[in-house]
C-alpha cells in the first residue's frame, strides 16, 4: 500500500474510489466501508483509496475534549493494508485545513488529486469548515461533478458501530463490547521500557509498556491476554492495567504485561498486547503472601484461556 501525506501529494494515475474518515481503531463499521471501497474499486477497475487524518481532528479543534486514540496510525496503516486498500491518503489537520470549505475539499482533494469515481462515508459523516458537508452535499457535489456516492450503515444488528463505543465500553471495563464492536481483540502497542523490577521481585516479571499520554485504555484491572513479540510470535500474557495500590498510595497508571514461559530480553521492544478477557478489579491484600497467590491464580485463567486464542481468526491482528 502507498502511504501520501501532504508533502508527496500529486495527481493519482489513476481514477479513485475514496473512502474518507478518521477509522480509529478500523472497527466493525470502518471495516464495512472499505470492504465497499475495495469491491467498487475492483468493479471500476481503479484504485483503492482511503483519506484519513491525523492528528484526530479534536486534537486540534478541541483539544480539552479530544478523545482519546484507540490505535496509533502505523496500526492504522497495517489494518488498512490487510483489508487491501491500495493507497492512504494522510492529511495532516491542521487549522488551517479546518478552516477549508466542504466545496474546495471535494475539488481539491477528490476531484483533482484523487480523480474520484466514487465516494464511500459512513451515514452520519461529515467534513468541511464547521461540519457543514455531509452525504447530502457529497451527493449533490457528485451529482454536478461526475462521481457517486455510497453511505455505509453504522448499525450491526442493533449495536452501534463507532469508535466512541468503543472508548466507552473500554473505559468501563466492557471488553466483551469493546471487542465485539473492533471485530476482534483490543490490541494496545508499546515500547516496553524499564520499571522497577517489583514484580520480578514477587516471580512475575513484567514488560512495561511505555504509550502515547492519548492513548484509550481499558478500565483498571487484571485481564487475560496475548502479546506478539518482534518475530510476530503470540505468548500468553497477564496483564495489569493500575496503580498498584498494594504498594502505592498514588501510583503512576501502568500497563504491565506478565509473559509465562517467556526468557528473553524485552526492553526497547515494541509490543502488541491484545485484551481477550477481563479477570478482575485492582485489589489490596492483608499480605504479600496473598497477592501472589492471587497472581498465581490470574496466570492459571490467563493460560487456559490464552489456549483457545486463535490469531488467524482475526486477521487484522497481523
Amino acid at each position: 500500500m502507498n502511504v501520501i501525506r501532504d508533502s508527496d501529494a500529486h495527481v493519482a494515475e489513476q481514477p479513485s474510489v475514496v473512502g474518507i474518515g478518521v477509522f480509529d481503531g478500523v472497527h466493525l463499521g470502518h471495516q464495512r466501508v472499505i470492504a465497499t471501497v475495495r469491491e467498487l474499486a475492483d468493479q471500476r477497475r481503479a484504485q483503492a483509496v482511503i483519506v484519513t487524518f491525523d492528528p484526530h481532528p479534536a486534537r486540534v479543534l478541541a483539544p480539552l475534549r479530544a478523545p482519546n486514540s484507540i490505535a496509533t496510525i502505523g496500526q492504522r496503516m497495517e489494518s488498512f493494508t490487510r483489508l487491501g486498500v491500495d493507497r492512504t491518503r494522510i492529511i495532516t489537520f491542521t487549522n488551517e485545513f479546518a478552516s477549508e470549505s466542504a466545496i474546495d475539499f471535494i475539488e481539491r482533494v477528490l476531484i483533482r488529486e484523487l480523480r474520484v469515481l466514487h465516494v464511500v462515508v459512513g451515514e452520519d459523516f461529515h467534513f468541511g469548515h464547521d461540519r457543514e458537508g455531509d452525504v447530502a452535499l457529497l451527493e449533490s457535489e457528485g451529482d454536478a461533478r461526475g462521481f457517486m456516492v455510497t453511505a455505509a450503515p453504522i448499525y450491526g444488528a442493533r449495536t452501534r458501530w463507532s469508535s466512541t463505543v468503543v472508548r466507552q465500553a473500554l473505559a468501563q471495563g466492557n471488553l466483551e463490547l469493546a471487542n465485539a464492536t473492533l471485530g476482534r481483540p483490543f490490541v494496545l502497542r508499546g515500547i516496553v521500557e524499564h520499571g522497577d523490577a517489583r514484580g520480578g521481585d514477587l516471580g512475575f516479571p513484567t514488560a512495561n509498556l511505555s504509550l502515547s499520554p492519548h492513548q484509550q485504555l481499558p478500565a483498571l484491572g487484571i485481564y487475560a491476554g496475548a502479546v506478539k513479540t518482534s518475530d510476530a510470535t503470540w505468548w500468553p500474557a497477564a496483564i495489569s492495567v493500575g496503580t498498584r495500590p498494594q504498594f502505592y498510595e498514588a501510583g503512576p497508571l501502568l500497563v504491565e504485561v506478565h509473559i509465562p514461559g517467556f526468557h528473553g530480553d524485552l526492553y526497547d521492544m515494541e509490543l502488541d498486547v491484545a485484551f481477550l478477557r477481563r479477570l478482575r478489579g485492582e485489589m489490596t491484600f492483608s499480605a504479600l503472601s496473598e497477592l501472589v497467590a492471587q497472581m498465581g491464580h490470574d496466570v492459571v485463567q490467563t493460560l487456559e484461556i490464552f489456549k483457545i486464542f486463535t490469531p488467524a481468526a482475526y486477521p487484522l491482528l497481523g
